[in-house]
């Protein structure tokens, strides 16, 4: 190997030129590889300090068996694998490839680098303005922010500290101006990739990939290195999903198909569509075998209307609760006032449609109908709190319990013996009632004061007094004892 300083490149002493090392080395049987090419090949054996990759020409690639390590310090090829890396010199024992280089180097090794458009490896120091600090083979380079990645930079920070690869676009001064970038080699990368990708693949294709980014309208995934698809929301399952980080993570391994392949203005740049959920089972494939008419189960409010809310009761099976299934107990004008998106229910399936995909639900009967049992509770003449909801022209409607209100007719409060004090009763009043009439499959309840003074048209279910001997018009507080020294005066007869 040749020591002489070399004017032309600027070489320093006890260094030669790749160029120098290749064109020897060639002569044993490279064939047509040069520096900075890459090259694809079997791996053939891992040693303890070296991998050997047959590179399909008459000598045998070596790469550091470090350079394949991950970070927990295990070896990530194995005999068969097939491996990409970059042609960066020769020795004695074969042609010497690497993932980039990297380490300790001189000018020759940057400007060779340079020149063969070969990747070097650097650090990020740190954030700079217009870009940043980067450690390139114990030099200083710098990096522009537009050239740190393909995509628009959100957060340069989150770039610090991490280690790249790196393409030198200018090296100048010996060293002392030195400019990098890495989307050039992602670039290059994504048209190699998208070559590959074109000639390969097609749409209906089964793909599996890494979550790399999330977006307010999916995920993007990638698919070969410098390769993304995007999986829309719509498409990451058949479960209704708000976010896409309700579905995936980012680092997450997944399978997805393809659905669209499109050609943008970007030369090389390809636009591809995905979905996940179109690999999944299909809900309402075993609708009828998972529900059936009758059944209670519990369920999310996903979306709310004007007409009721739609009830999630799984993944990609939601029904409807109409205002009216709603309450048994509350008078439900607008769905909002009741539920609320998000919120877990207790429902009954009333009717499945797997043709129309439609399932209707109910809220109130999966809670229990109050009247079923009604004129059990309720009889003819029982005396009952209540508490007033309103007052009409036709009488006061009084609930008895949730779910169950009674009218007390104003013919009724007319006849009593204290029609003022029912006339002042105001919502929210509790108030001691009689049950008049029960009409359970009418939902109806008649109530009464107890005191009315004539039937007409209720009866009198409130137990009536015994008849007085005062005379009329005197309290009747001595009527019932005087009524018993009557019949003691009578016996003594």
């Amino acid at each position: 190997m040749s020591e002489e300083f070399n004017d032309r490149n600027g070489v320093e002493e006890g260094e030669a030129s790749f160029a120098e090392l290749f064109e020897q080395y060639s002569e044993g049987g490279g064939d047509n590889l040069n520096v900075g090419d890459k090259v694809s090949g079997t791996v053939i054996q891992v040693g303890e300090n070296a991998v050997f990759i047959d590179t399909g020409t008459k000598l045998d690639g070596i790469v550091e068996r470090e350079e394949l390590l991950d970070e927990e310090g295990n070896c990530t090829v194995k005999e068969g694998d097939v491996v990409e890396l970059y042609v960066v010199g020769s020795d004695s024992g074969g042609i010497k490839l690497s993932r980039a280089l990297s380490g300790i180097g001189g000018m020759a090794m940057l400007e060779e680098a340079k020149a063969s458009n070969l990747p070097v490896e650097g650090k990020v120091d740190s954030t700079c303005k217009g870009g940043f600090n980067i450690t390139l083979m114990q030099h200083r380079a710098f990096c522009p922010v537009s050239q740190i990645d393909m995509r628009f930079v959100e957060d340069a920070e989150a770039y610090v500290g991490k280690t790249f690869e790196f393409m030198i676009t200018k090296l100048e001064q010996r060293g002392r101006n030195i400019v990098v970038s890495r989307r050039a080699l992602l670039e290059r990368e994504a048209a190699e990739a998208t070559s590959t990708f074109i000639s390969d693949t097609k749409v209906g294709d089964e793909i599996e990939g890494t979550v790399t980014r999330l977006a307010p309208f999916g995920a993007f995934v990638e698919i070969m290195p410098g390769l993304d698809g995007l999986v829309h929301i719509s498409q990451l399952s058949y479960a209704r999903v708000n976010t896409p980080e309700e579905a995936v993570t980012v680092g997450q391994k997944v399978k997805a198909k393809i659905v669209g392949i499109e050609q943008t203005d970007k030369p090389g740049r390809l636009k591809i569509s995905l979905s996940m959920k179109e690999l999944a089972q299909d809900p309402w494939d075993t609708i009828s075998s998972t529900f059936a008419e009758g059944d209670k189960v519990t369920g999310k409010v996903v979306r709310l209307a004007d007409f009721g809310a739609f009830v999630e009761i799984a993944p990609g099976v939601d029904g409807l609760v109409h205002v009216s299934e709603m309450s048994y107990t509350k008078r439900v004008n607008k769905p909002a006032d009741f539920v609320s998106e998000g919120q877990q229910v207790a429902v009954k399936i009333k009717s499945i449609d797997p043709q129309t995909r439609r399932i209707g639900l109910s809220m109130k009967d999966a809670e229990g109908d109050p009247w079923m049992d009604v004129e059990n509770k309720y009889r003819p003449g029982q005396i009952v709190q209540g508490v007033v909801e309103k007052q009409e022209q036709f009488g006061i409607f009084i609930q008895l319990e949730p779910g169950i209100t009674g009218l007390l007719p104003k013919s009724v409060i007319a006849r009593s013996e204290k029609p003022a004090a029912f006339e002042k009763l105001h919502s929210g009043d509790t108030v001691e009632i009689v049950i008049g009439e029960v009409k359970a499959g009418e939902r109806k309840i008649s109530l009464t004061t107890g005191d009315v003074q004539e039937d007409g048209d209720w009866k009198q279910f409130a137990p009536k007094k015994q008849a007085s001997a005062s005379a009329p018009g005197e309290s009747g507080g001595m009527g019932l004892l005087g009524a018993k020294l009557q019949e003691a005066l009578g016996k003594k007869k």
